[in-house]
């Protein structure tokens, strides 16, 4: 990988609602980073809810072994979700098109 690829490279993974799936079946933590309004439209039956704003501060309560999959309603916040969670040193991933993709996969 060259310098700029590296610097400019994601810290974490993209994925698919699919993909997303499969890694909560095999125990990452799926979270659910919507607004508490969002949140009580409906959500997949086994995230757990923690806006978006305030992630910084429930960081430190997450298990640093433990795979984390953010989700959202498009993707858009659950994209900067995994990149504070890269940042904190956890392993972390984004489900492209979010809620959205989840539902259409028939997930629930």
């Amino acid at each position: 990988m060259g310098f700029f690829s590296k610097l400019f490279a994601k810290p974490y993974t993209t994925v698919s609602a699919d993909r997303a799936a499969e890694l909560v079946r095999s125990g990452a933590l799926l979270v659910d980073v919507r607004t508490p309004a969002e949140w009580r439209t409906g959500h997949a039956r086994r995230a757990q809810h923690i806006p978006l704003d305030s992630l910084a501060s429930r960081i430190r309560g997450l298990r640093k072994d433990r795979e984390v999959v953010a989700i959202c309603a498009s993707g858009m916040r659950s994209a900067a979700a995994a990149r504070q969670l890269a940042a904190a040193g956890l392993t972390a991933y984004s489900v492209r098109g979010g809620m959205h993709a989840w539902t259409a996969a028939g997930l629930e």
